[in-house]
């Protein structure tokens, strides 16, 4: 038995923006998104239910959702890149060194005077390799989520006690279920995230190198300060790029890798 790698924005939508996927969307939502006043997703829309995409098409699949709270208040939901109101990003890397938290919750501020935007606009960012319980440690559906969307691809089992929704997705999960023209885009997009994951890591120790290199003539301690600069601006270009792709405001690639708006724009302009 073998799964989609659900980390794949094309698995993640297959799984859950299907027309039948609404319970299972919920399920999740609910597990990871705290309203106020302890409310929770009662139904929802997928917008743009999932089809199978031209090969040729790498990007833009998104899950648009139009979600109904227990007190009659809509939310609207993009995943994994939204606007508005609540943006739910799931990542695959490290995103905030400085916290040691697993899911983060961000308000819009202004620059200047530190003024709150409006409660509407709440960013969202889930770091999967912060998640590392094991299936024995499962204890609440996020751990459940959490675990089917990091490790599906890696398993050729279903966990034990799961619940229905949890079996349901790694049933529609199933290779054994997909045709053809699905495993092969599959199997291109998971080539994909590989590319930039290594191209990231490239940049990085191609960046080391020249500086370390450089420092034989000029002073090793100079050639390895240069080196790490060279190699941490090459990752940020990267994360602007593939921020860009996705869709993120300038304003919050600007927040996510430090760098001036202005400076994002050349990269992105190149």
């Amino acid at each position: 038995m073998k799964f989609l790698d659900v980390k794949t924005d094309f698995a993640f939508k297959k799984v859950f923006g299907s027309a039948d996927s609404k319970d299972l969307l919920i399920s999740f939502l609910n597990s990871v998104i705290e309203f106020e006043n302890k409310q929770i997703i009662t139904d929802l829309t997928i917008v743009d239910s999932y089809n199978i995409p031209m090969l040729k098409g790498m990007k833009d699949t998104f899950v648009d959702v139009k979600a109904e709270l227990g007190d009659g208040r809509r939310v609207i939901i993009e995943m994994q890149v939204l606007n508005p109101v609540i943006a739910l990003t799931i990542t695959d890397f490290i995103l905030f060194d400085s916290s040691p938290e697993l899911i983060s919750h961000f308000k819009l501020l202004e620059k200047k005077q530190f003024i709150e935007y409006s409660d509407d606009i709440e960013l969202i960012f889930i770091e999967l390799p912060k998640f590392n319980k094991a299936e024995a440690e499962l204890t609440t559906i996020q751990d459940k989520w959490l675990y089917f969307i990091k490790n599906a691809g890696d398993l050729d089992y279903i966990p034990h006690n799961l619940e229905q929704e949890l079996e349901k997705a790694f049933s529609i999960a199933n290779e054994a279920n997909l045709s053809a023209e699905e495993l092969e885009l599959q199997h291109k997009k998971r080539d994909w995230v590989y590319i930039q994951k290594s191209s990231i890591e490239l940049a990085t120790k191609t960046g080391l190198k020249q500086g370390l290199e450089k420092g034989l003539e000029q002073g090793l301690e100079q050639g390895i300060e240069k080196g790490l600069e060279q190699g941490e601006w090459n990752a940020k270009v990267t994360m602007i790029l593939n921020a860009h792709q996705l869709g993120l405001p300038m304003q919050t690639i600007s927040e996510l890798t430090g760098i001036d708006e202005d400076k994002i724009l050349a990269v992105v302009q190149k």
